[in-house]
């Protein structure tokens, strides 16, 4: 092979943020696979956490005893599945063992490829912190994970609400975090003119549907989706009864069943209205091709998320289903960043884009990429369109 040092500039930042797409692709794989295993009631399976030792499941019958007799001590085992077979608890075993693995073999993904790129000096001085902090961020994810496993192991047989819901709203930081940075090394167009406005639309969608999604996440951990299976009523009224029955008034969107469902279908509704308001709004505007792609795509994917919420609900939560509407929410805020990426505004003060100049020389890329707070935004500014 050809030593990789000597590739263009621009090459170099494709490659890594193709890499970085990979490892967001991952991290959706883990997000898909967390639910799963919240669906099945697999998470407390595993009652230990050994991060170095813990890549091989048990290898022989005394060894799947072992773990079985822990798994029986939990309060989920006495209080839920007393009885339970040595091969039934096995199925459970299997799925959140993948889990773990697969959150392993991301650290590794990312972890090996990082240092080399670092050691090669592909990485300039903004993007290697931030890649770094990730990789930290990441790790830290593998000991909340942890923290929210230990809660289900002591005196309930559930995992705590509110830790689930952090584990939860970490990933999708971190599945941010890649994507916006991968989409800053791989598309090389120019930022979109901001007196034309939109611009911060997006940011503000995503917000709301980030809401949405952690208040889905108290949905899961309250098992809140197992009642009131009826739309758009709750329990034959439009605003139902027993919203504000615990004391003080907040415990109620996090504890009390009642409003945390009422809660997430009106953050629901009002995601997706505010979605289809904006794409009505882009109608009228002149966009790039790419971007009127990301926003009709955009479209699409929130109003298949409504179509999959109502039916998860009626249905009362079939396990497909209601991962499938987890994996579209965040295929959701996937097309939300890639529309922001397409909209985001220039700096303030820097004239609007008319054509792309090839730099002097790698240097001048190099200087200019310096003054950006996008990584590979020189590559932009370089590379002819």
């Amino acid at each position: 092979m050809a030593d990789t040092v000597a590739l263009p500039l621009h090459r170099r930042y494709r490659i890594v943020g193709l890499w970085l797409f990979a490892l967001a692709g991952m991290v959706f794989v883990m997000v898909v696979l967390g639910g799963l295993t919240r669906l099945t009631n697999s998470g407390l399976s595993m009652v230990e956490w050994r991060p170095l030792t813990g890549w091989l499941p048990p290898l022989s019958d005394s060894a799947w005893e072992a773990t079985f007799r822990a798994y029986q001590a939990t309060p989920e085992y006495r209080h839920i599945n007393a009885g339970m077979s040595l091969g039934a608890f096995k199925g459970i075993f299997w799925l959140e063992f993948i889990h773990r693995l697969w959150g392993r073999l991301i650290g590794v993904a990312f972890f090996v490829p990082f240092l080399v790129f670092l050691l090669r000096g592909w990485l300039d001085r903004r993007l290697a912190p931030r890649l770094a902090l990730l990789f930290v961020l990441g790790s830290l994810q593998g000991a909340l994970g942890w923290f929210m496993v230990a809660s289900g192991l002591i005196d309930r047989p559930d995992v705590s609400q509110y830790r689930l819901v952090a584990h939860f709203a970490a990933a999708l930081v971190i599945y941010v975090a890649l994507l916006r940075i991968a989409f800053g090394l791989v598309i090389r167009t120019p930022p979109w003119n901001p007196s034309r406005g939109l611009g911060k639309a997006p940011l503000a969608l995503g917000a709301l549907v980030f809401v949405t999604m952690l208040s889905g996440g108290f949905v899961a951990g309250t098992d809140a989706g197992f009642a009131y299976n009826t739309f758009p009523l709750m329990d034959g009224r439009l605003v139902p009864e027993g919203l504000l029955t615990l004391s003080p008034a907040y415990l109620n969107f996090f504890e009390n069943i009642t409003t945390v469902q009422f809660t997430h279908r009106v953050l629901a509704t009002c995601a997706v209205a505010a979605v289809v308001a904006f794409w009505f709004a882009t109608r009228r505007r002149p966009l790039p091709p790419r971007a009127r792609i990301a926003v009709n795509v955009l479209f699409a994917i929130a109003l298949l998320q409504a179509g999959l919420g109502i039916s998860t609900l009626v249905l009362v939560m079939p396990t497909a289903l209601a991962a499938l509407h987890q994996a579209n929410g965040v295929a959701l805020l996937t097309a939300i960043v890639w529309t922001a990426f397409e909209l985001r505004p220039l700096a303030a003060g820097a004239p609007a884009p008319v054509a792309y100049r090839r730099p002097a020389s790698e240097a001048a890329v190099r200087e200019t990429a310096g003054t950006d707070a996008r990584p590979g935004a020189a590559v932009s500014a370089g590379r002819a369109r």
